[in-house]
């Protein structure tokens, strides 16, 4: 398979990068690792007269704390988030998603802001900053803004971000002594997600769970947070007959989608039972 053929430009700021999204706009893609970009083009089913190759801009590829948050530089990969020992200890949830992403080849050349830039609806990090409450901060022409995630992602890869902005970082909170994990059913062959759920749990010391976010991936046309199970969850002291009510609430009014990984469902029975293991395992973690 080979891409169609394409002009290739590496710029060595971010000013000089969105200066020529701008000027080409309407036929141009950003290359960060390349891992979803790449594919597609030698498909044909992308097929741009232009490619902005981002990896030479500085400033891109760091992880820093600011207060009670984290700065993710978009060029950061998967693997640098897989065994950062800063985020191990400080926000466990991305490291954990991290490790579940396709094989080792591709987590070490993708990247945090490609995968959230791409929307792809079974994409394992939107279902992980939507249960953070992150935020995504973008560049363009009219300069810089931050996006909450819960407003970035508007469908089967579709996001707000327009065609001459750039992600540049993404923004999470430490989590302290949250309750996190993320698991997720996928085909060995893809590692893409029929179902991925990220559970993110604040526990106050009677055993009560003060807050819930459940984020799931892999089953609409976009991830989402299950707000009826966090609603069920929070005020309430988890056991297995609550775990397990709050779980089949899981697809509350979304649009199941059907596929060759399963039927409307089969794919609603194993959000329902991937939930509640996410739920468990966050409660050892």
């Amino acid at each position: 398979m080979i891409p169609g053929s394409f002009e290739y430009f590496a710029p060595r700021s971010l000013d000089e990068a969105v200066n020529f999204l701008a000027a080409h706009r309407e036929d141009v893609k950003i290359l960060s690792g390349g891992q979803s970009l790449l594919p597609l083009m030698k498909m044909r089913l992308s097929k741009p007269e232009f490619v902005v190759d981002i990896g030479r801009i500085p400033g891109l590829d760091t992880i820093t704390q600011e207060g009670n948050h984290i700065v993710i530089g978009a060029m950061v990969t998967h693997a640098q988030i897989e065994y950062s020992d800063f985020l191990n200890k400080n926000c466990p949830l991305l490291p954990r998603t991290a490790t579940t992403i396709a094989d080792v080849q591709v987590r070490n050349r993708g990247t945090i802001g490609g995968s959230v830039a791409h929307a792809d609806p079974a994409g394992d990090m939107p279902a992980t900053i939507l249960a953070l409450d992150a935020e995504i901060k973008v560049v363009g022409p009219n300069g810089e803004r931050w996006i909450k995630c819960q407003d970035f992602f508007l469908g089967l890869l579709m996001s707000v971000l327009e065609p001459d902005e750039i992600v540049t970082a993404i923004k999470v909170p430490v989590t302290g002594n949250d309750k996190t994990a993320y698991l997720k059913a996928a085909p060995r062959s893809s590692g893409f997600a029929v179902v991925g759920v990220a559970v993110r749990m604040t526990m106050n010391a009677g055993g009560t769970c003060d807050r819930a976010a459940i984020a799931i991936t892999g089953v609409t046309d976009k991830a989402y947070r299950a707000g009826r199970v966090e609603q069920m969850l929070a005020g309430k002291k988890l056991d297995a007959k609550l775990i397990e009510s709050a779980a089949a609430e899981a697809t509350h009014n979304i649009d199941v989608i059907e596929d060759i990984n399963g039927s409307v469902e089969y794919r609603t029975q194993l959000t329902h039972v991937y939930v509640a293991r996410a739920i468990e395992a966050a409660l050892k973690s």
